[in-house]
């Protein structure tokens, strides 16, 4: 396989963070989604106490939290390059800032676009929708129909930036891993 950086990204509820943790269990390197951290942080910090869909409503600067985000996941891909393994996973990866934002939207200039275009992986799945094991919880305030939207948001960001993102199939986590690690023996 050679040293990849494969992204496993979604919308949320969709199962992409049990499947990472899955992959890290099974002994591979996995850099985990920073958002849930930052969220929970901006909304312990702000006074909102209403739930609600966007989590930058919490903070003072909301544009400086996406910049947080693009810079937390640049980083998490420069350390890739450091580290002695054959792949490393990403949950989510820089492209997802930008569809996001898009999703909610935000303006962006060319510092966002750059560091899609400097910072390259080689695989991208994403794991679809699904409505039977959706849940919010209190870092994930979106609904299953804003799901959706984000869904097609990350397809469109990905795709404007050259990736072919690979649809990981409805299924128990296990079969999900099975088919991303068979996808990636066959590439």
């Amino acid at each position: 396989m050679g040293k990849n950086k494969v992204v496993i990204t979604g919308a949320p509820g969709t199962g992409k963070t049990s499947i990472v943790n899955g992959l890290e269990s099974m002994g591979f390197h996995c850099f985990h989604e920073i958002i849930r951290d930052m969220t929970s942080k901006a909304k312990q910090e702000g006074d909102s106490v209403e739930f609600i869909s966007n989590p930058l409503v919490f903070v003072d600067d909301a544009m400086q939290f996406n910049k947080d985000l693009l810079y937390g996941r640049a980083q998490h891909y420069k350390d890739s390059l450091d580290i002695q393994v054959p792949i490393s996973f990403f949950d989510r990866g820089i492209p997802d800032v930008l569809a996001y934002m898009d999703f909610f939207g935000q303006e962006y200039g060319s510092e966002f676009i750059n560091a899609c275009t400097d910072h390259r992986y080689d695989t991208v799945f994403i794991v679809p929708p699904w409505e039977e094991i959706y849940v919010s919880d209190g870092e994930r305030f979106e609904t299953y129909e804003e799901a959706e939207s984000i869904h097609h948001a990350l397809m469109n960001t990905y795709t404007q930036f050259g990736y072919h993102p690979i649809s990981v199939p409805k299924d128990v986590i296990q079969k999900r891993i099975d088919f991303i690690l068979e996808t990636l023996n066959q590439l």
